[in-house]
């Protein structure tokens, strides 16, 4: 009888151990088995630095978004291009395409801050590509408005998604905010 006693509570704490350690693995799994892709268009590099960030983190594979024709090095000319392509809903033709789209669970959707919306090469990638039933995370770099509209957008253009909540990185800081990209998507689940 003492014997039984004995062995009852042992066998309780390996079966709390195991229980605890099982969604752990469970997660890291789950987390595994979702192929993710990140998208993004960058002009300077910032929002290149922070997909690069999210790649690191989560391993996923990346894209990044190029027009056809670049848009100007001159940063005033670019702003006001770019003022001027999303006040006439412009959609700049792009280089090339996600041949795979469908493969992916998870889709990283990153921008620079551009007029307080995404950046027209965003826009026109998720024109032309149907994200129907994926998870989209959006992102954006910024120089002091946040995320705006950028994530809102976003979701528009992807209405059949499951659209994460979103974040934004100073474009001055992309380059050391590995400590809050991890934060980020530590609290969204990946």
């Amino acid at each position: 009888m003492k014997v039984f006693f004995k062995i009852i509570p042992a066998a309780l704490i390996l079966l709390m151990a195991a229980l605890l350690v099982l969604p752990a693995n469970a997660q890291s799994a789950d987390k595994k088995e979702k192929k993710m892709l990140v998208v993004y268009y960058s002009h300077s590099g910032n929002t290149r630095e922070i997909a690069n960030l999210i790649q690191k983190e989560t391993e996923a594979d990346t894209f990044e978004i190029q027009t056809e024709k670049p848009y100007p090095k001159e940063y005033n000319d670019v702003v006001n291009q770019a003022k001027e392509e999303i006040n006439k809903g412009c959609k700049p033709a792009l280089k090339s395409k996600v041949n795979n789209l469908k493969d992916y669970d998870v889709i990283f959707v990153g921008s620079p801050n551009w007029w307080s919306t995404i950046a027209p090469p965003v826009t026109a990638f998720l024109s032309e590509n149907d994200l129907s039933g994926k998870t989209v995370v959006p992102f954006c770099t910024h120089g002091g408005g946040g995320m705006a509209g950028c994530a809102a957008d976003i979701a528009k253009l992807t209405p059949k998604s499951v659209v994460l909540e979103g974040a934004a990185f100073s474009g001055s800081r992309a380059g050391g905010a590995q400590k809050d990209v991890a934060a980020w998507l530590k609290k969204i689940g990946m």
